[in-house]
């Protein structure tokens, strides 16, 4: 069963006189539960595709479809409680707040989902479990600047996936890493992906992570080349 569908989609950016064509008519769909990979060189789109599946830019034209439901038509708030409920992202350069601890670090989604009304106990419990299967349990209490550049982006992995997301966006998780750490990372997003069953769905320009993709979409200059 397809968890997004993206038909004809088009991304322009003003840029002084001229329009740039971020992405130009691109289709394709993703699977629920699969690990994806979004390759292509710097500039050619694949943060921009995140970020229209993520609910953060808007398409110019055409279809985006997440469950079934069309994106492009909601509303600010329906975006925003999309964005909380459905998505986690895990960005390159971390987003880690300082003054909090990593266990604060990955509470902090489920505080902002008053809806839900969790329990403390079962915030504690959720960030727990998490921290736990990236390995962190002996840093719980640490601050980001306590961390390395490859702890930091596990508890970014952890607080990602607390909410229980249907989908986890990764924009070049692995770029500001040594390719040890890098290929860590990965072979923890493919573990989580089997035990958690989570869509997740990542962009590299790095050929040597396309090893732990179930499947890969390839992109130059905003149109998709392989699929």
């Amino acid at each position: 069963m397809n968890i997004i569908e993206i038909q004809r989609v088009s991304k322009d950016y003003p840029l002084g006189s001229t329009t740039v064509h971020a992405l130009k008519d691109v289709n394709f769909t993703v699977e629920e539960g699969d690990f994806l990979s979004i390759v292509g060189p710097s500039g050619s789109g694949k943060t921009t595709m995140l970020n229209i599946i993520g609910c953060i830019d808007h398409a110019t034209t055409g279809s985006v479809k997440i469950h079934g439901k069309e994106i492009t038509t909601m509303t600010d708030k329906q975006l925003t409680d999309l964005r909380l409920h459905r998505i986690g992202f895990i960005f390159q350069t971390f987003n880690l707040i300082p003054v909090l601890t990593v266990r604060e670090n990955v509470e902090f989604p489920l505080l902002l989902m008053k809806k839900q009304n969790f329990s403390k106990k079962e915030i504690r419990e959720r960030s727990e479990k998490l921290i736990s299967e990236v390995g962190l349990l002996d840093h719980i209490e640490h601050r980001p600047y306590e961390l390395s550049g490859g702890q930091r982006q596990r508890v970014a992995i952890a607080r990602a996936l607390v909410t229980n997301p249907d989908i986890v966006l990764a924009d070049e998780p692995t770029a500001n890493l040594d390719s040890e750490t890098g290929e860590k990372i990965l072979e923890l997003m493919e573990e989580l992906n089997v035990v958690e069953k989570t869509t997740f769905i990542f962009s590299t320009h790095d050929p040597d992570v396309l090893k732990y993709a179930k499947r890969t979409v390839k992109i130059r200059d905003g149109r998709i080349v392989a699929n």
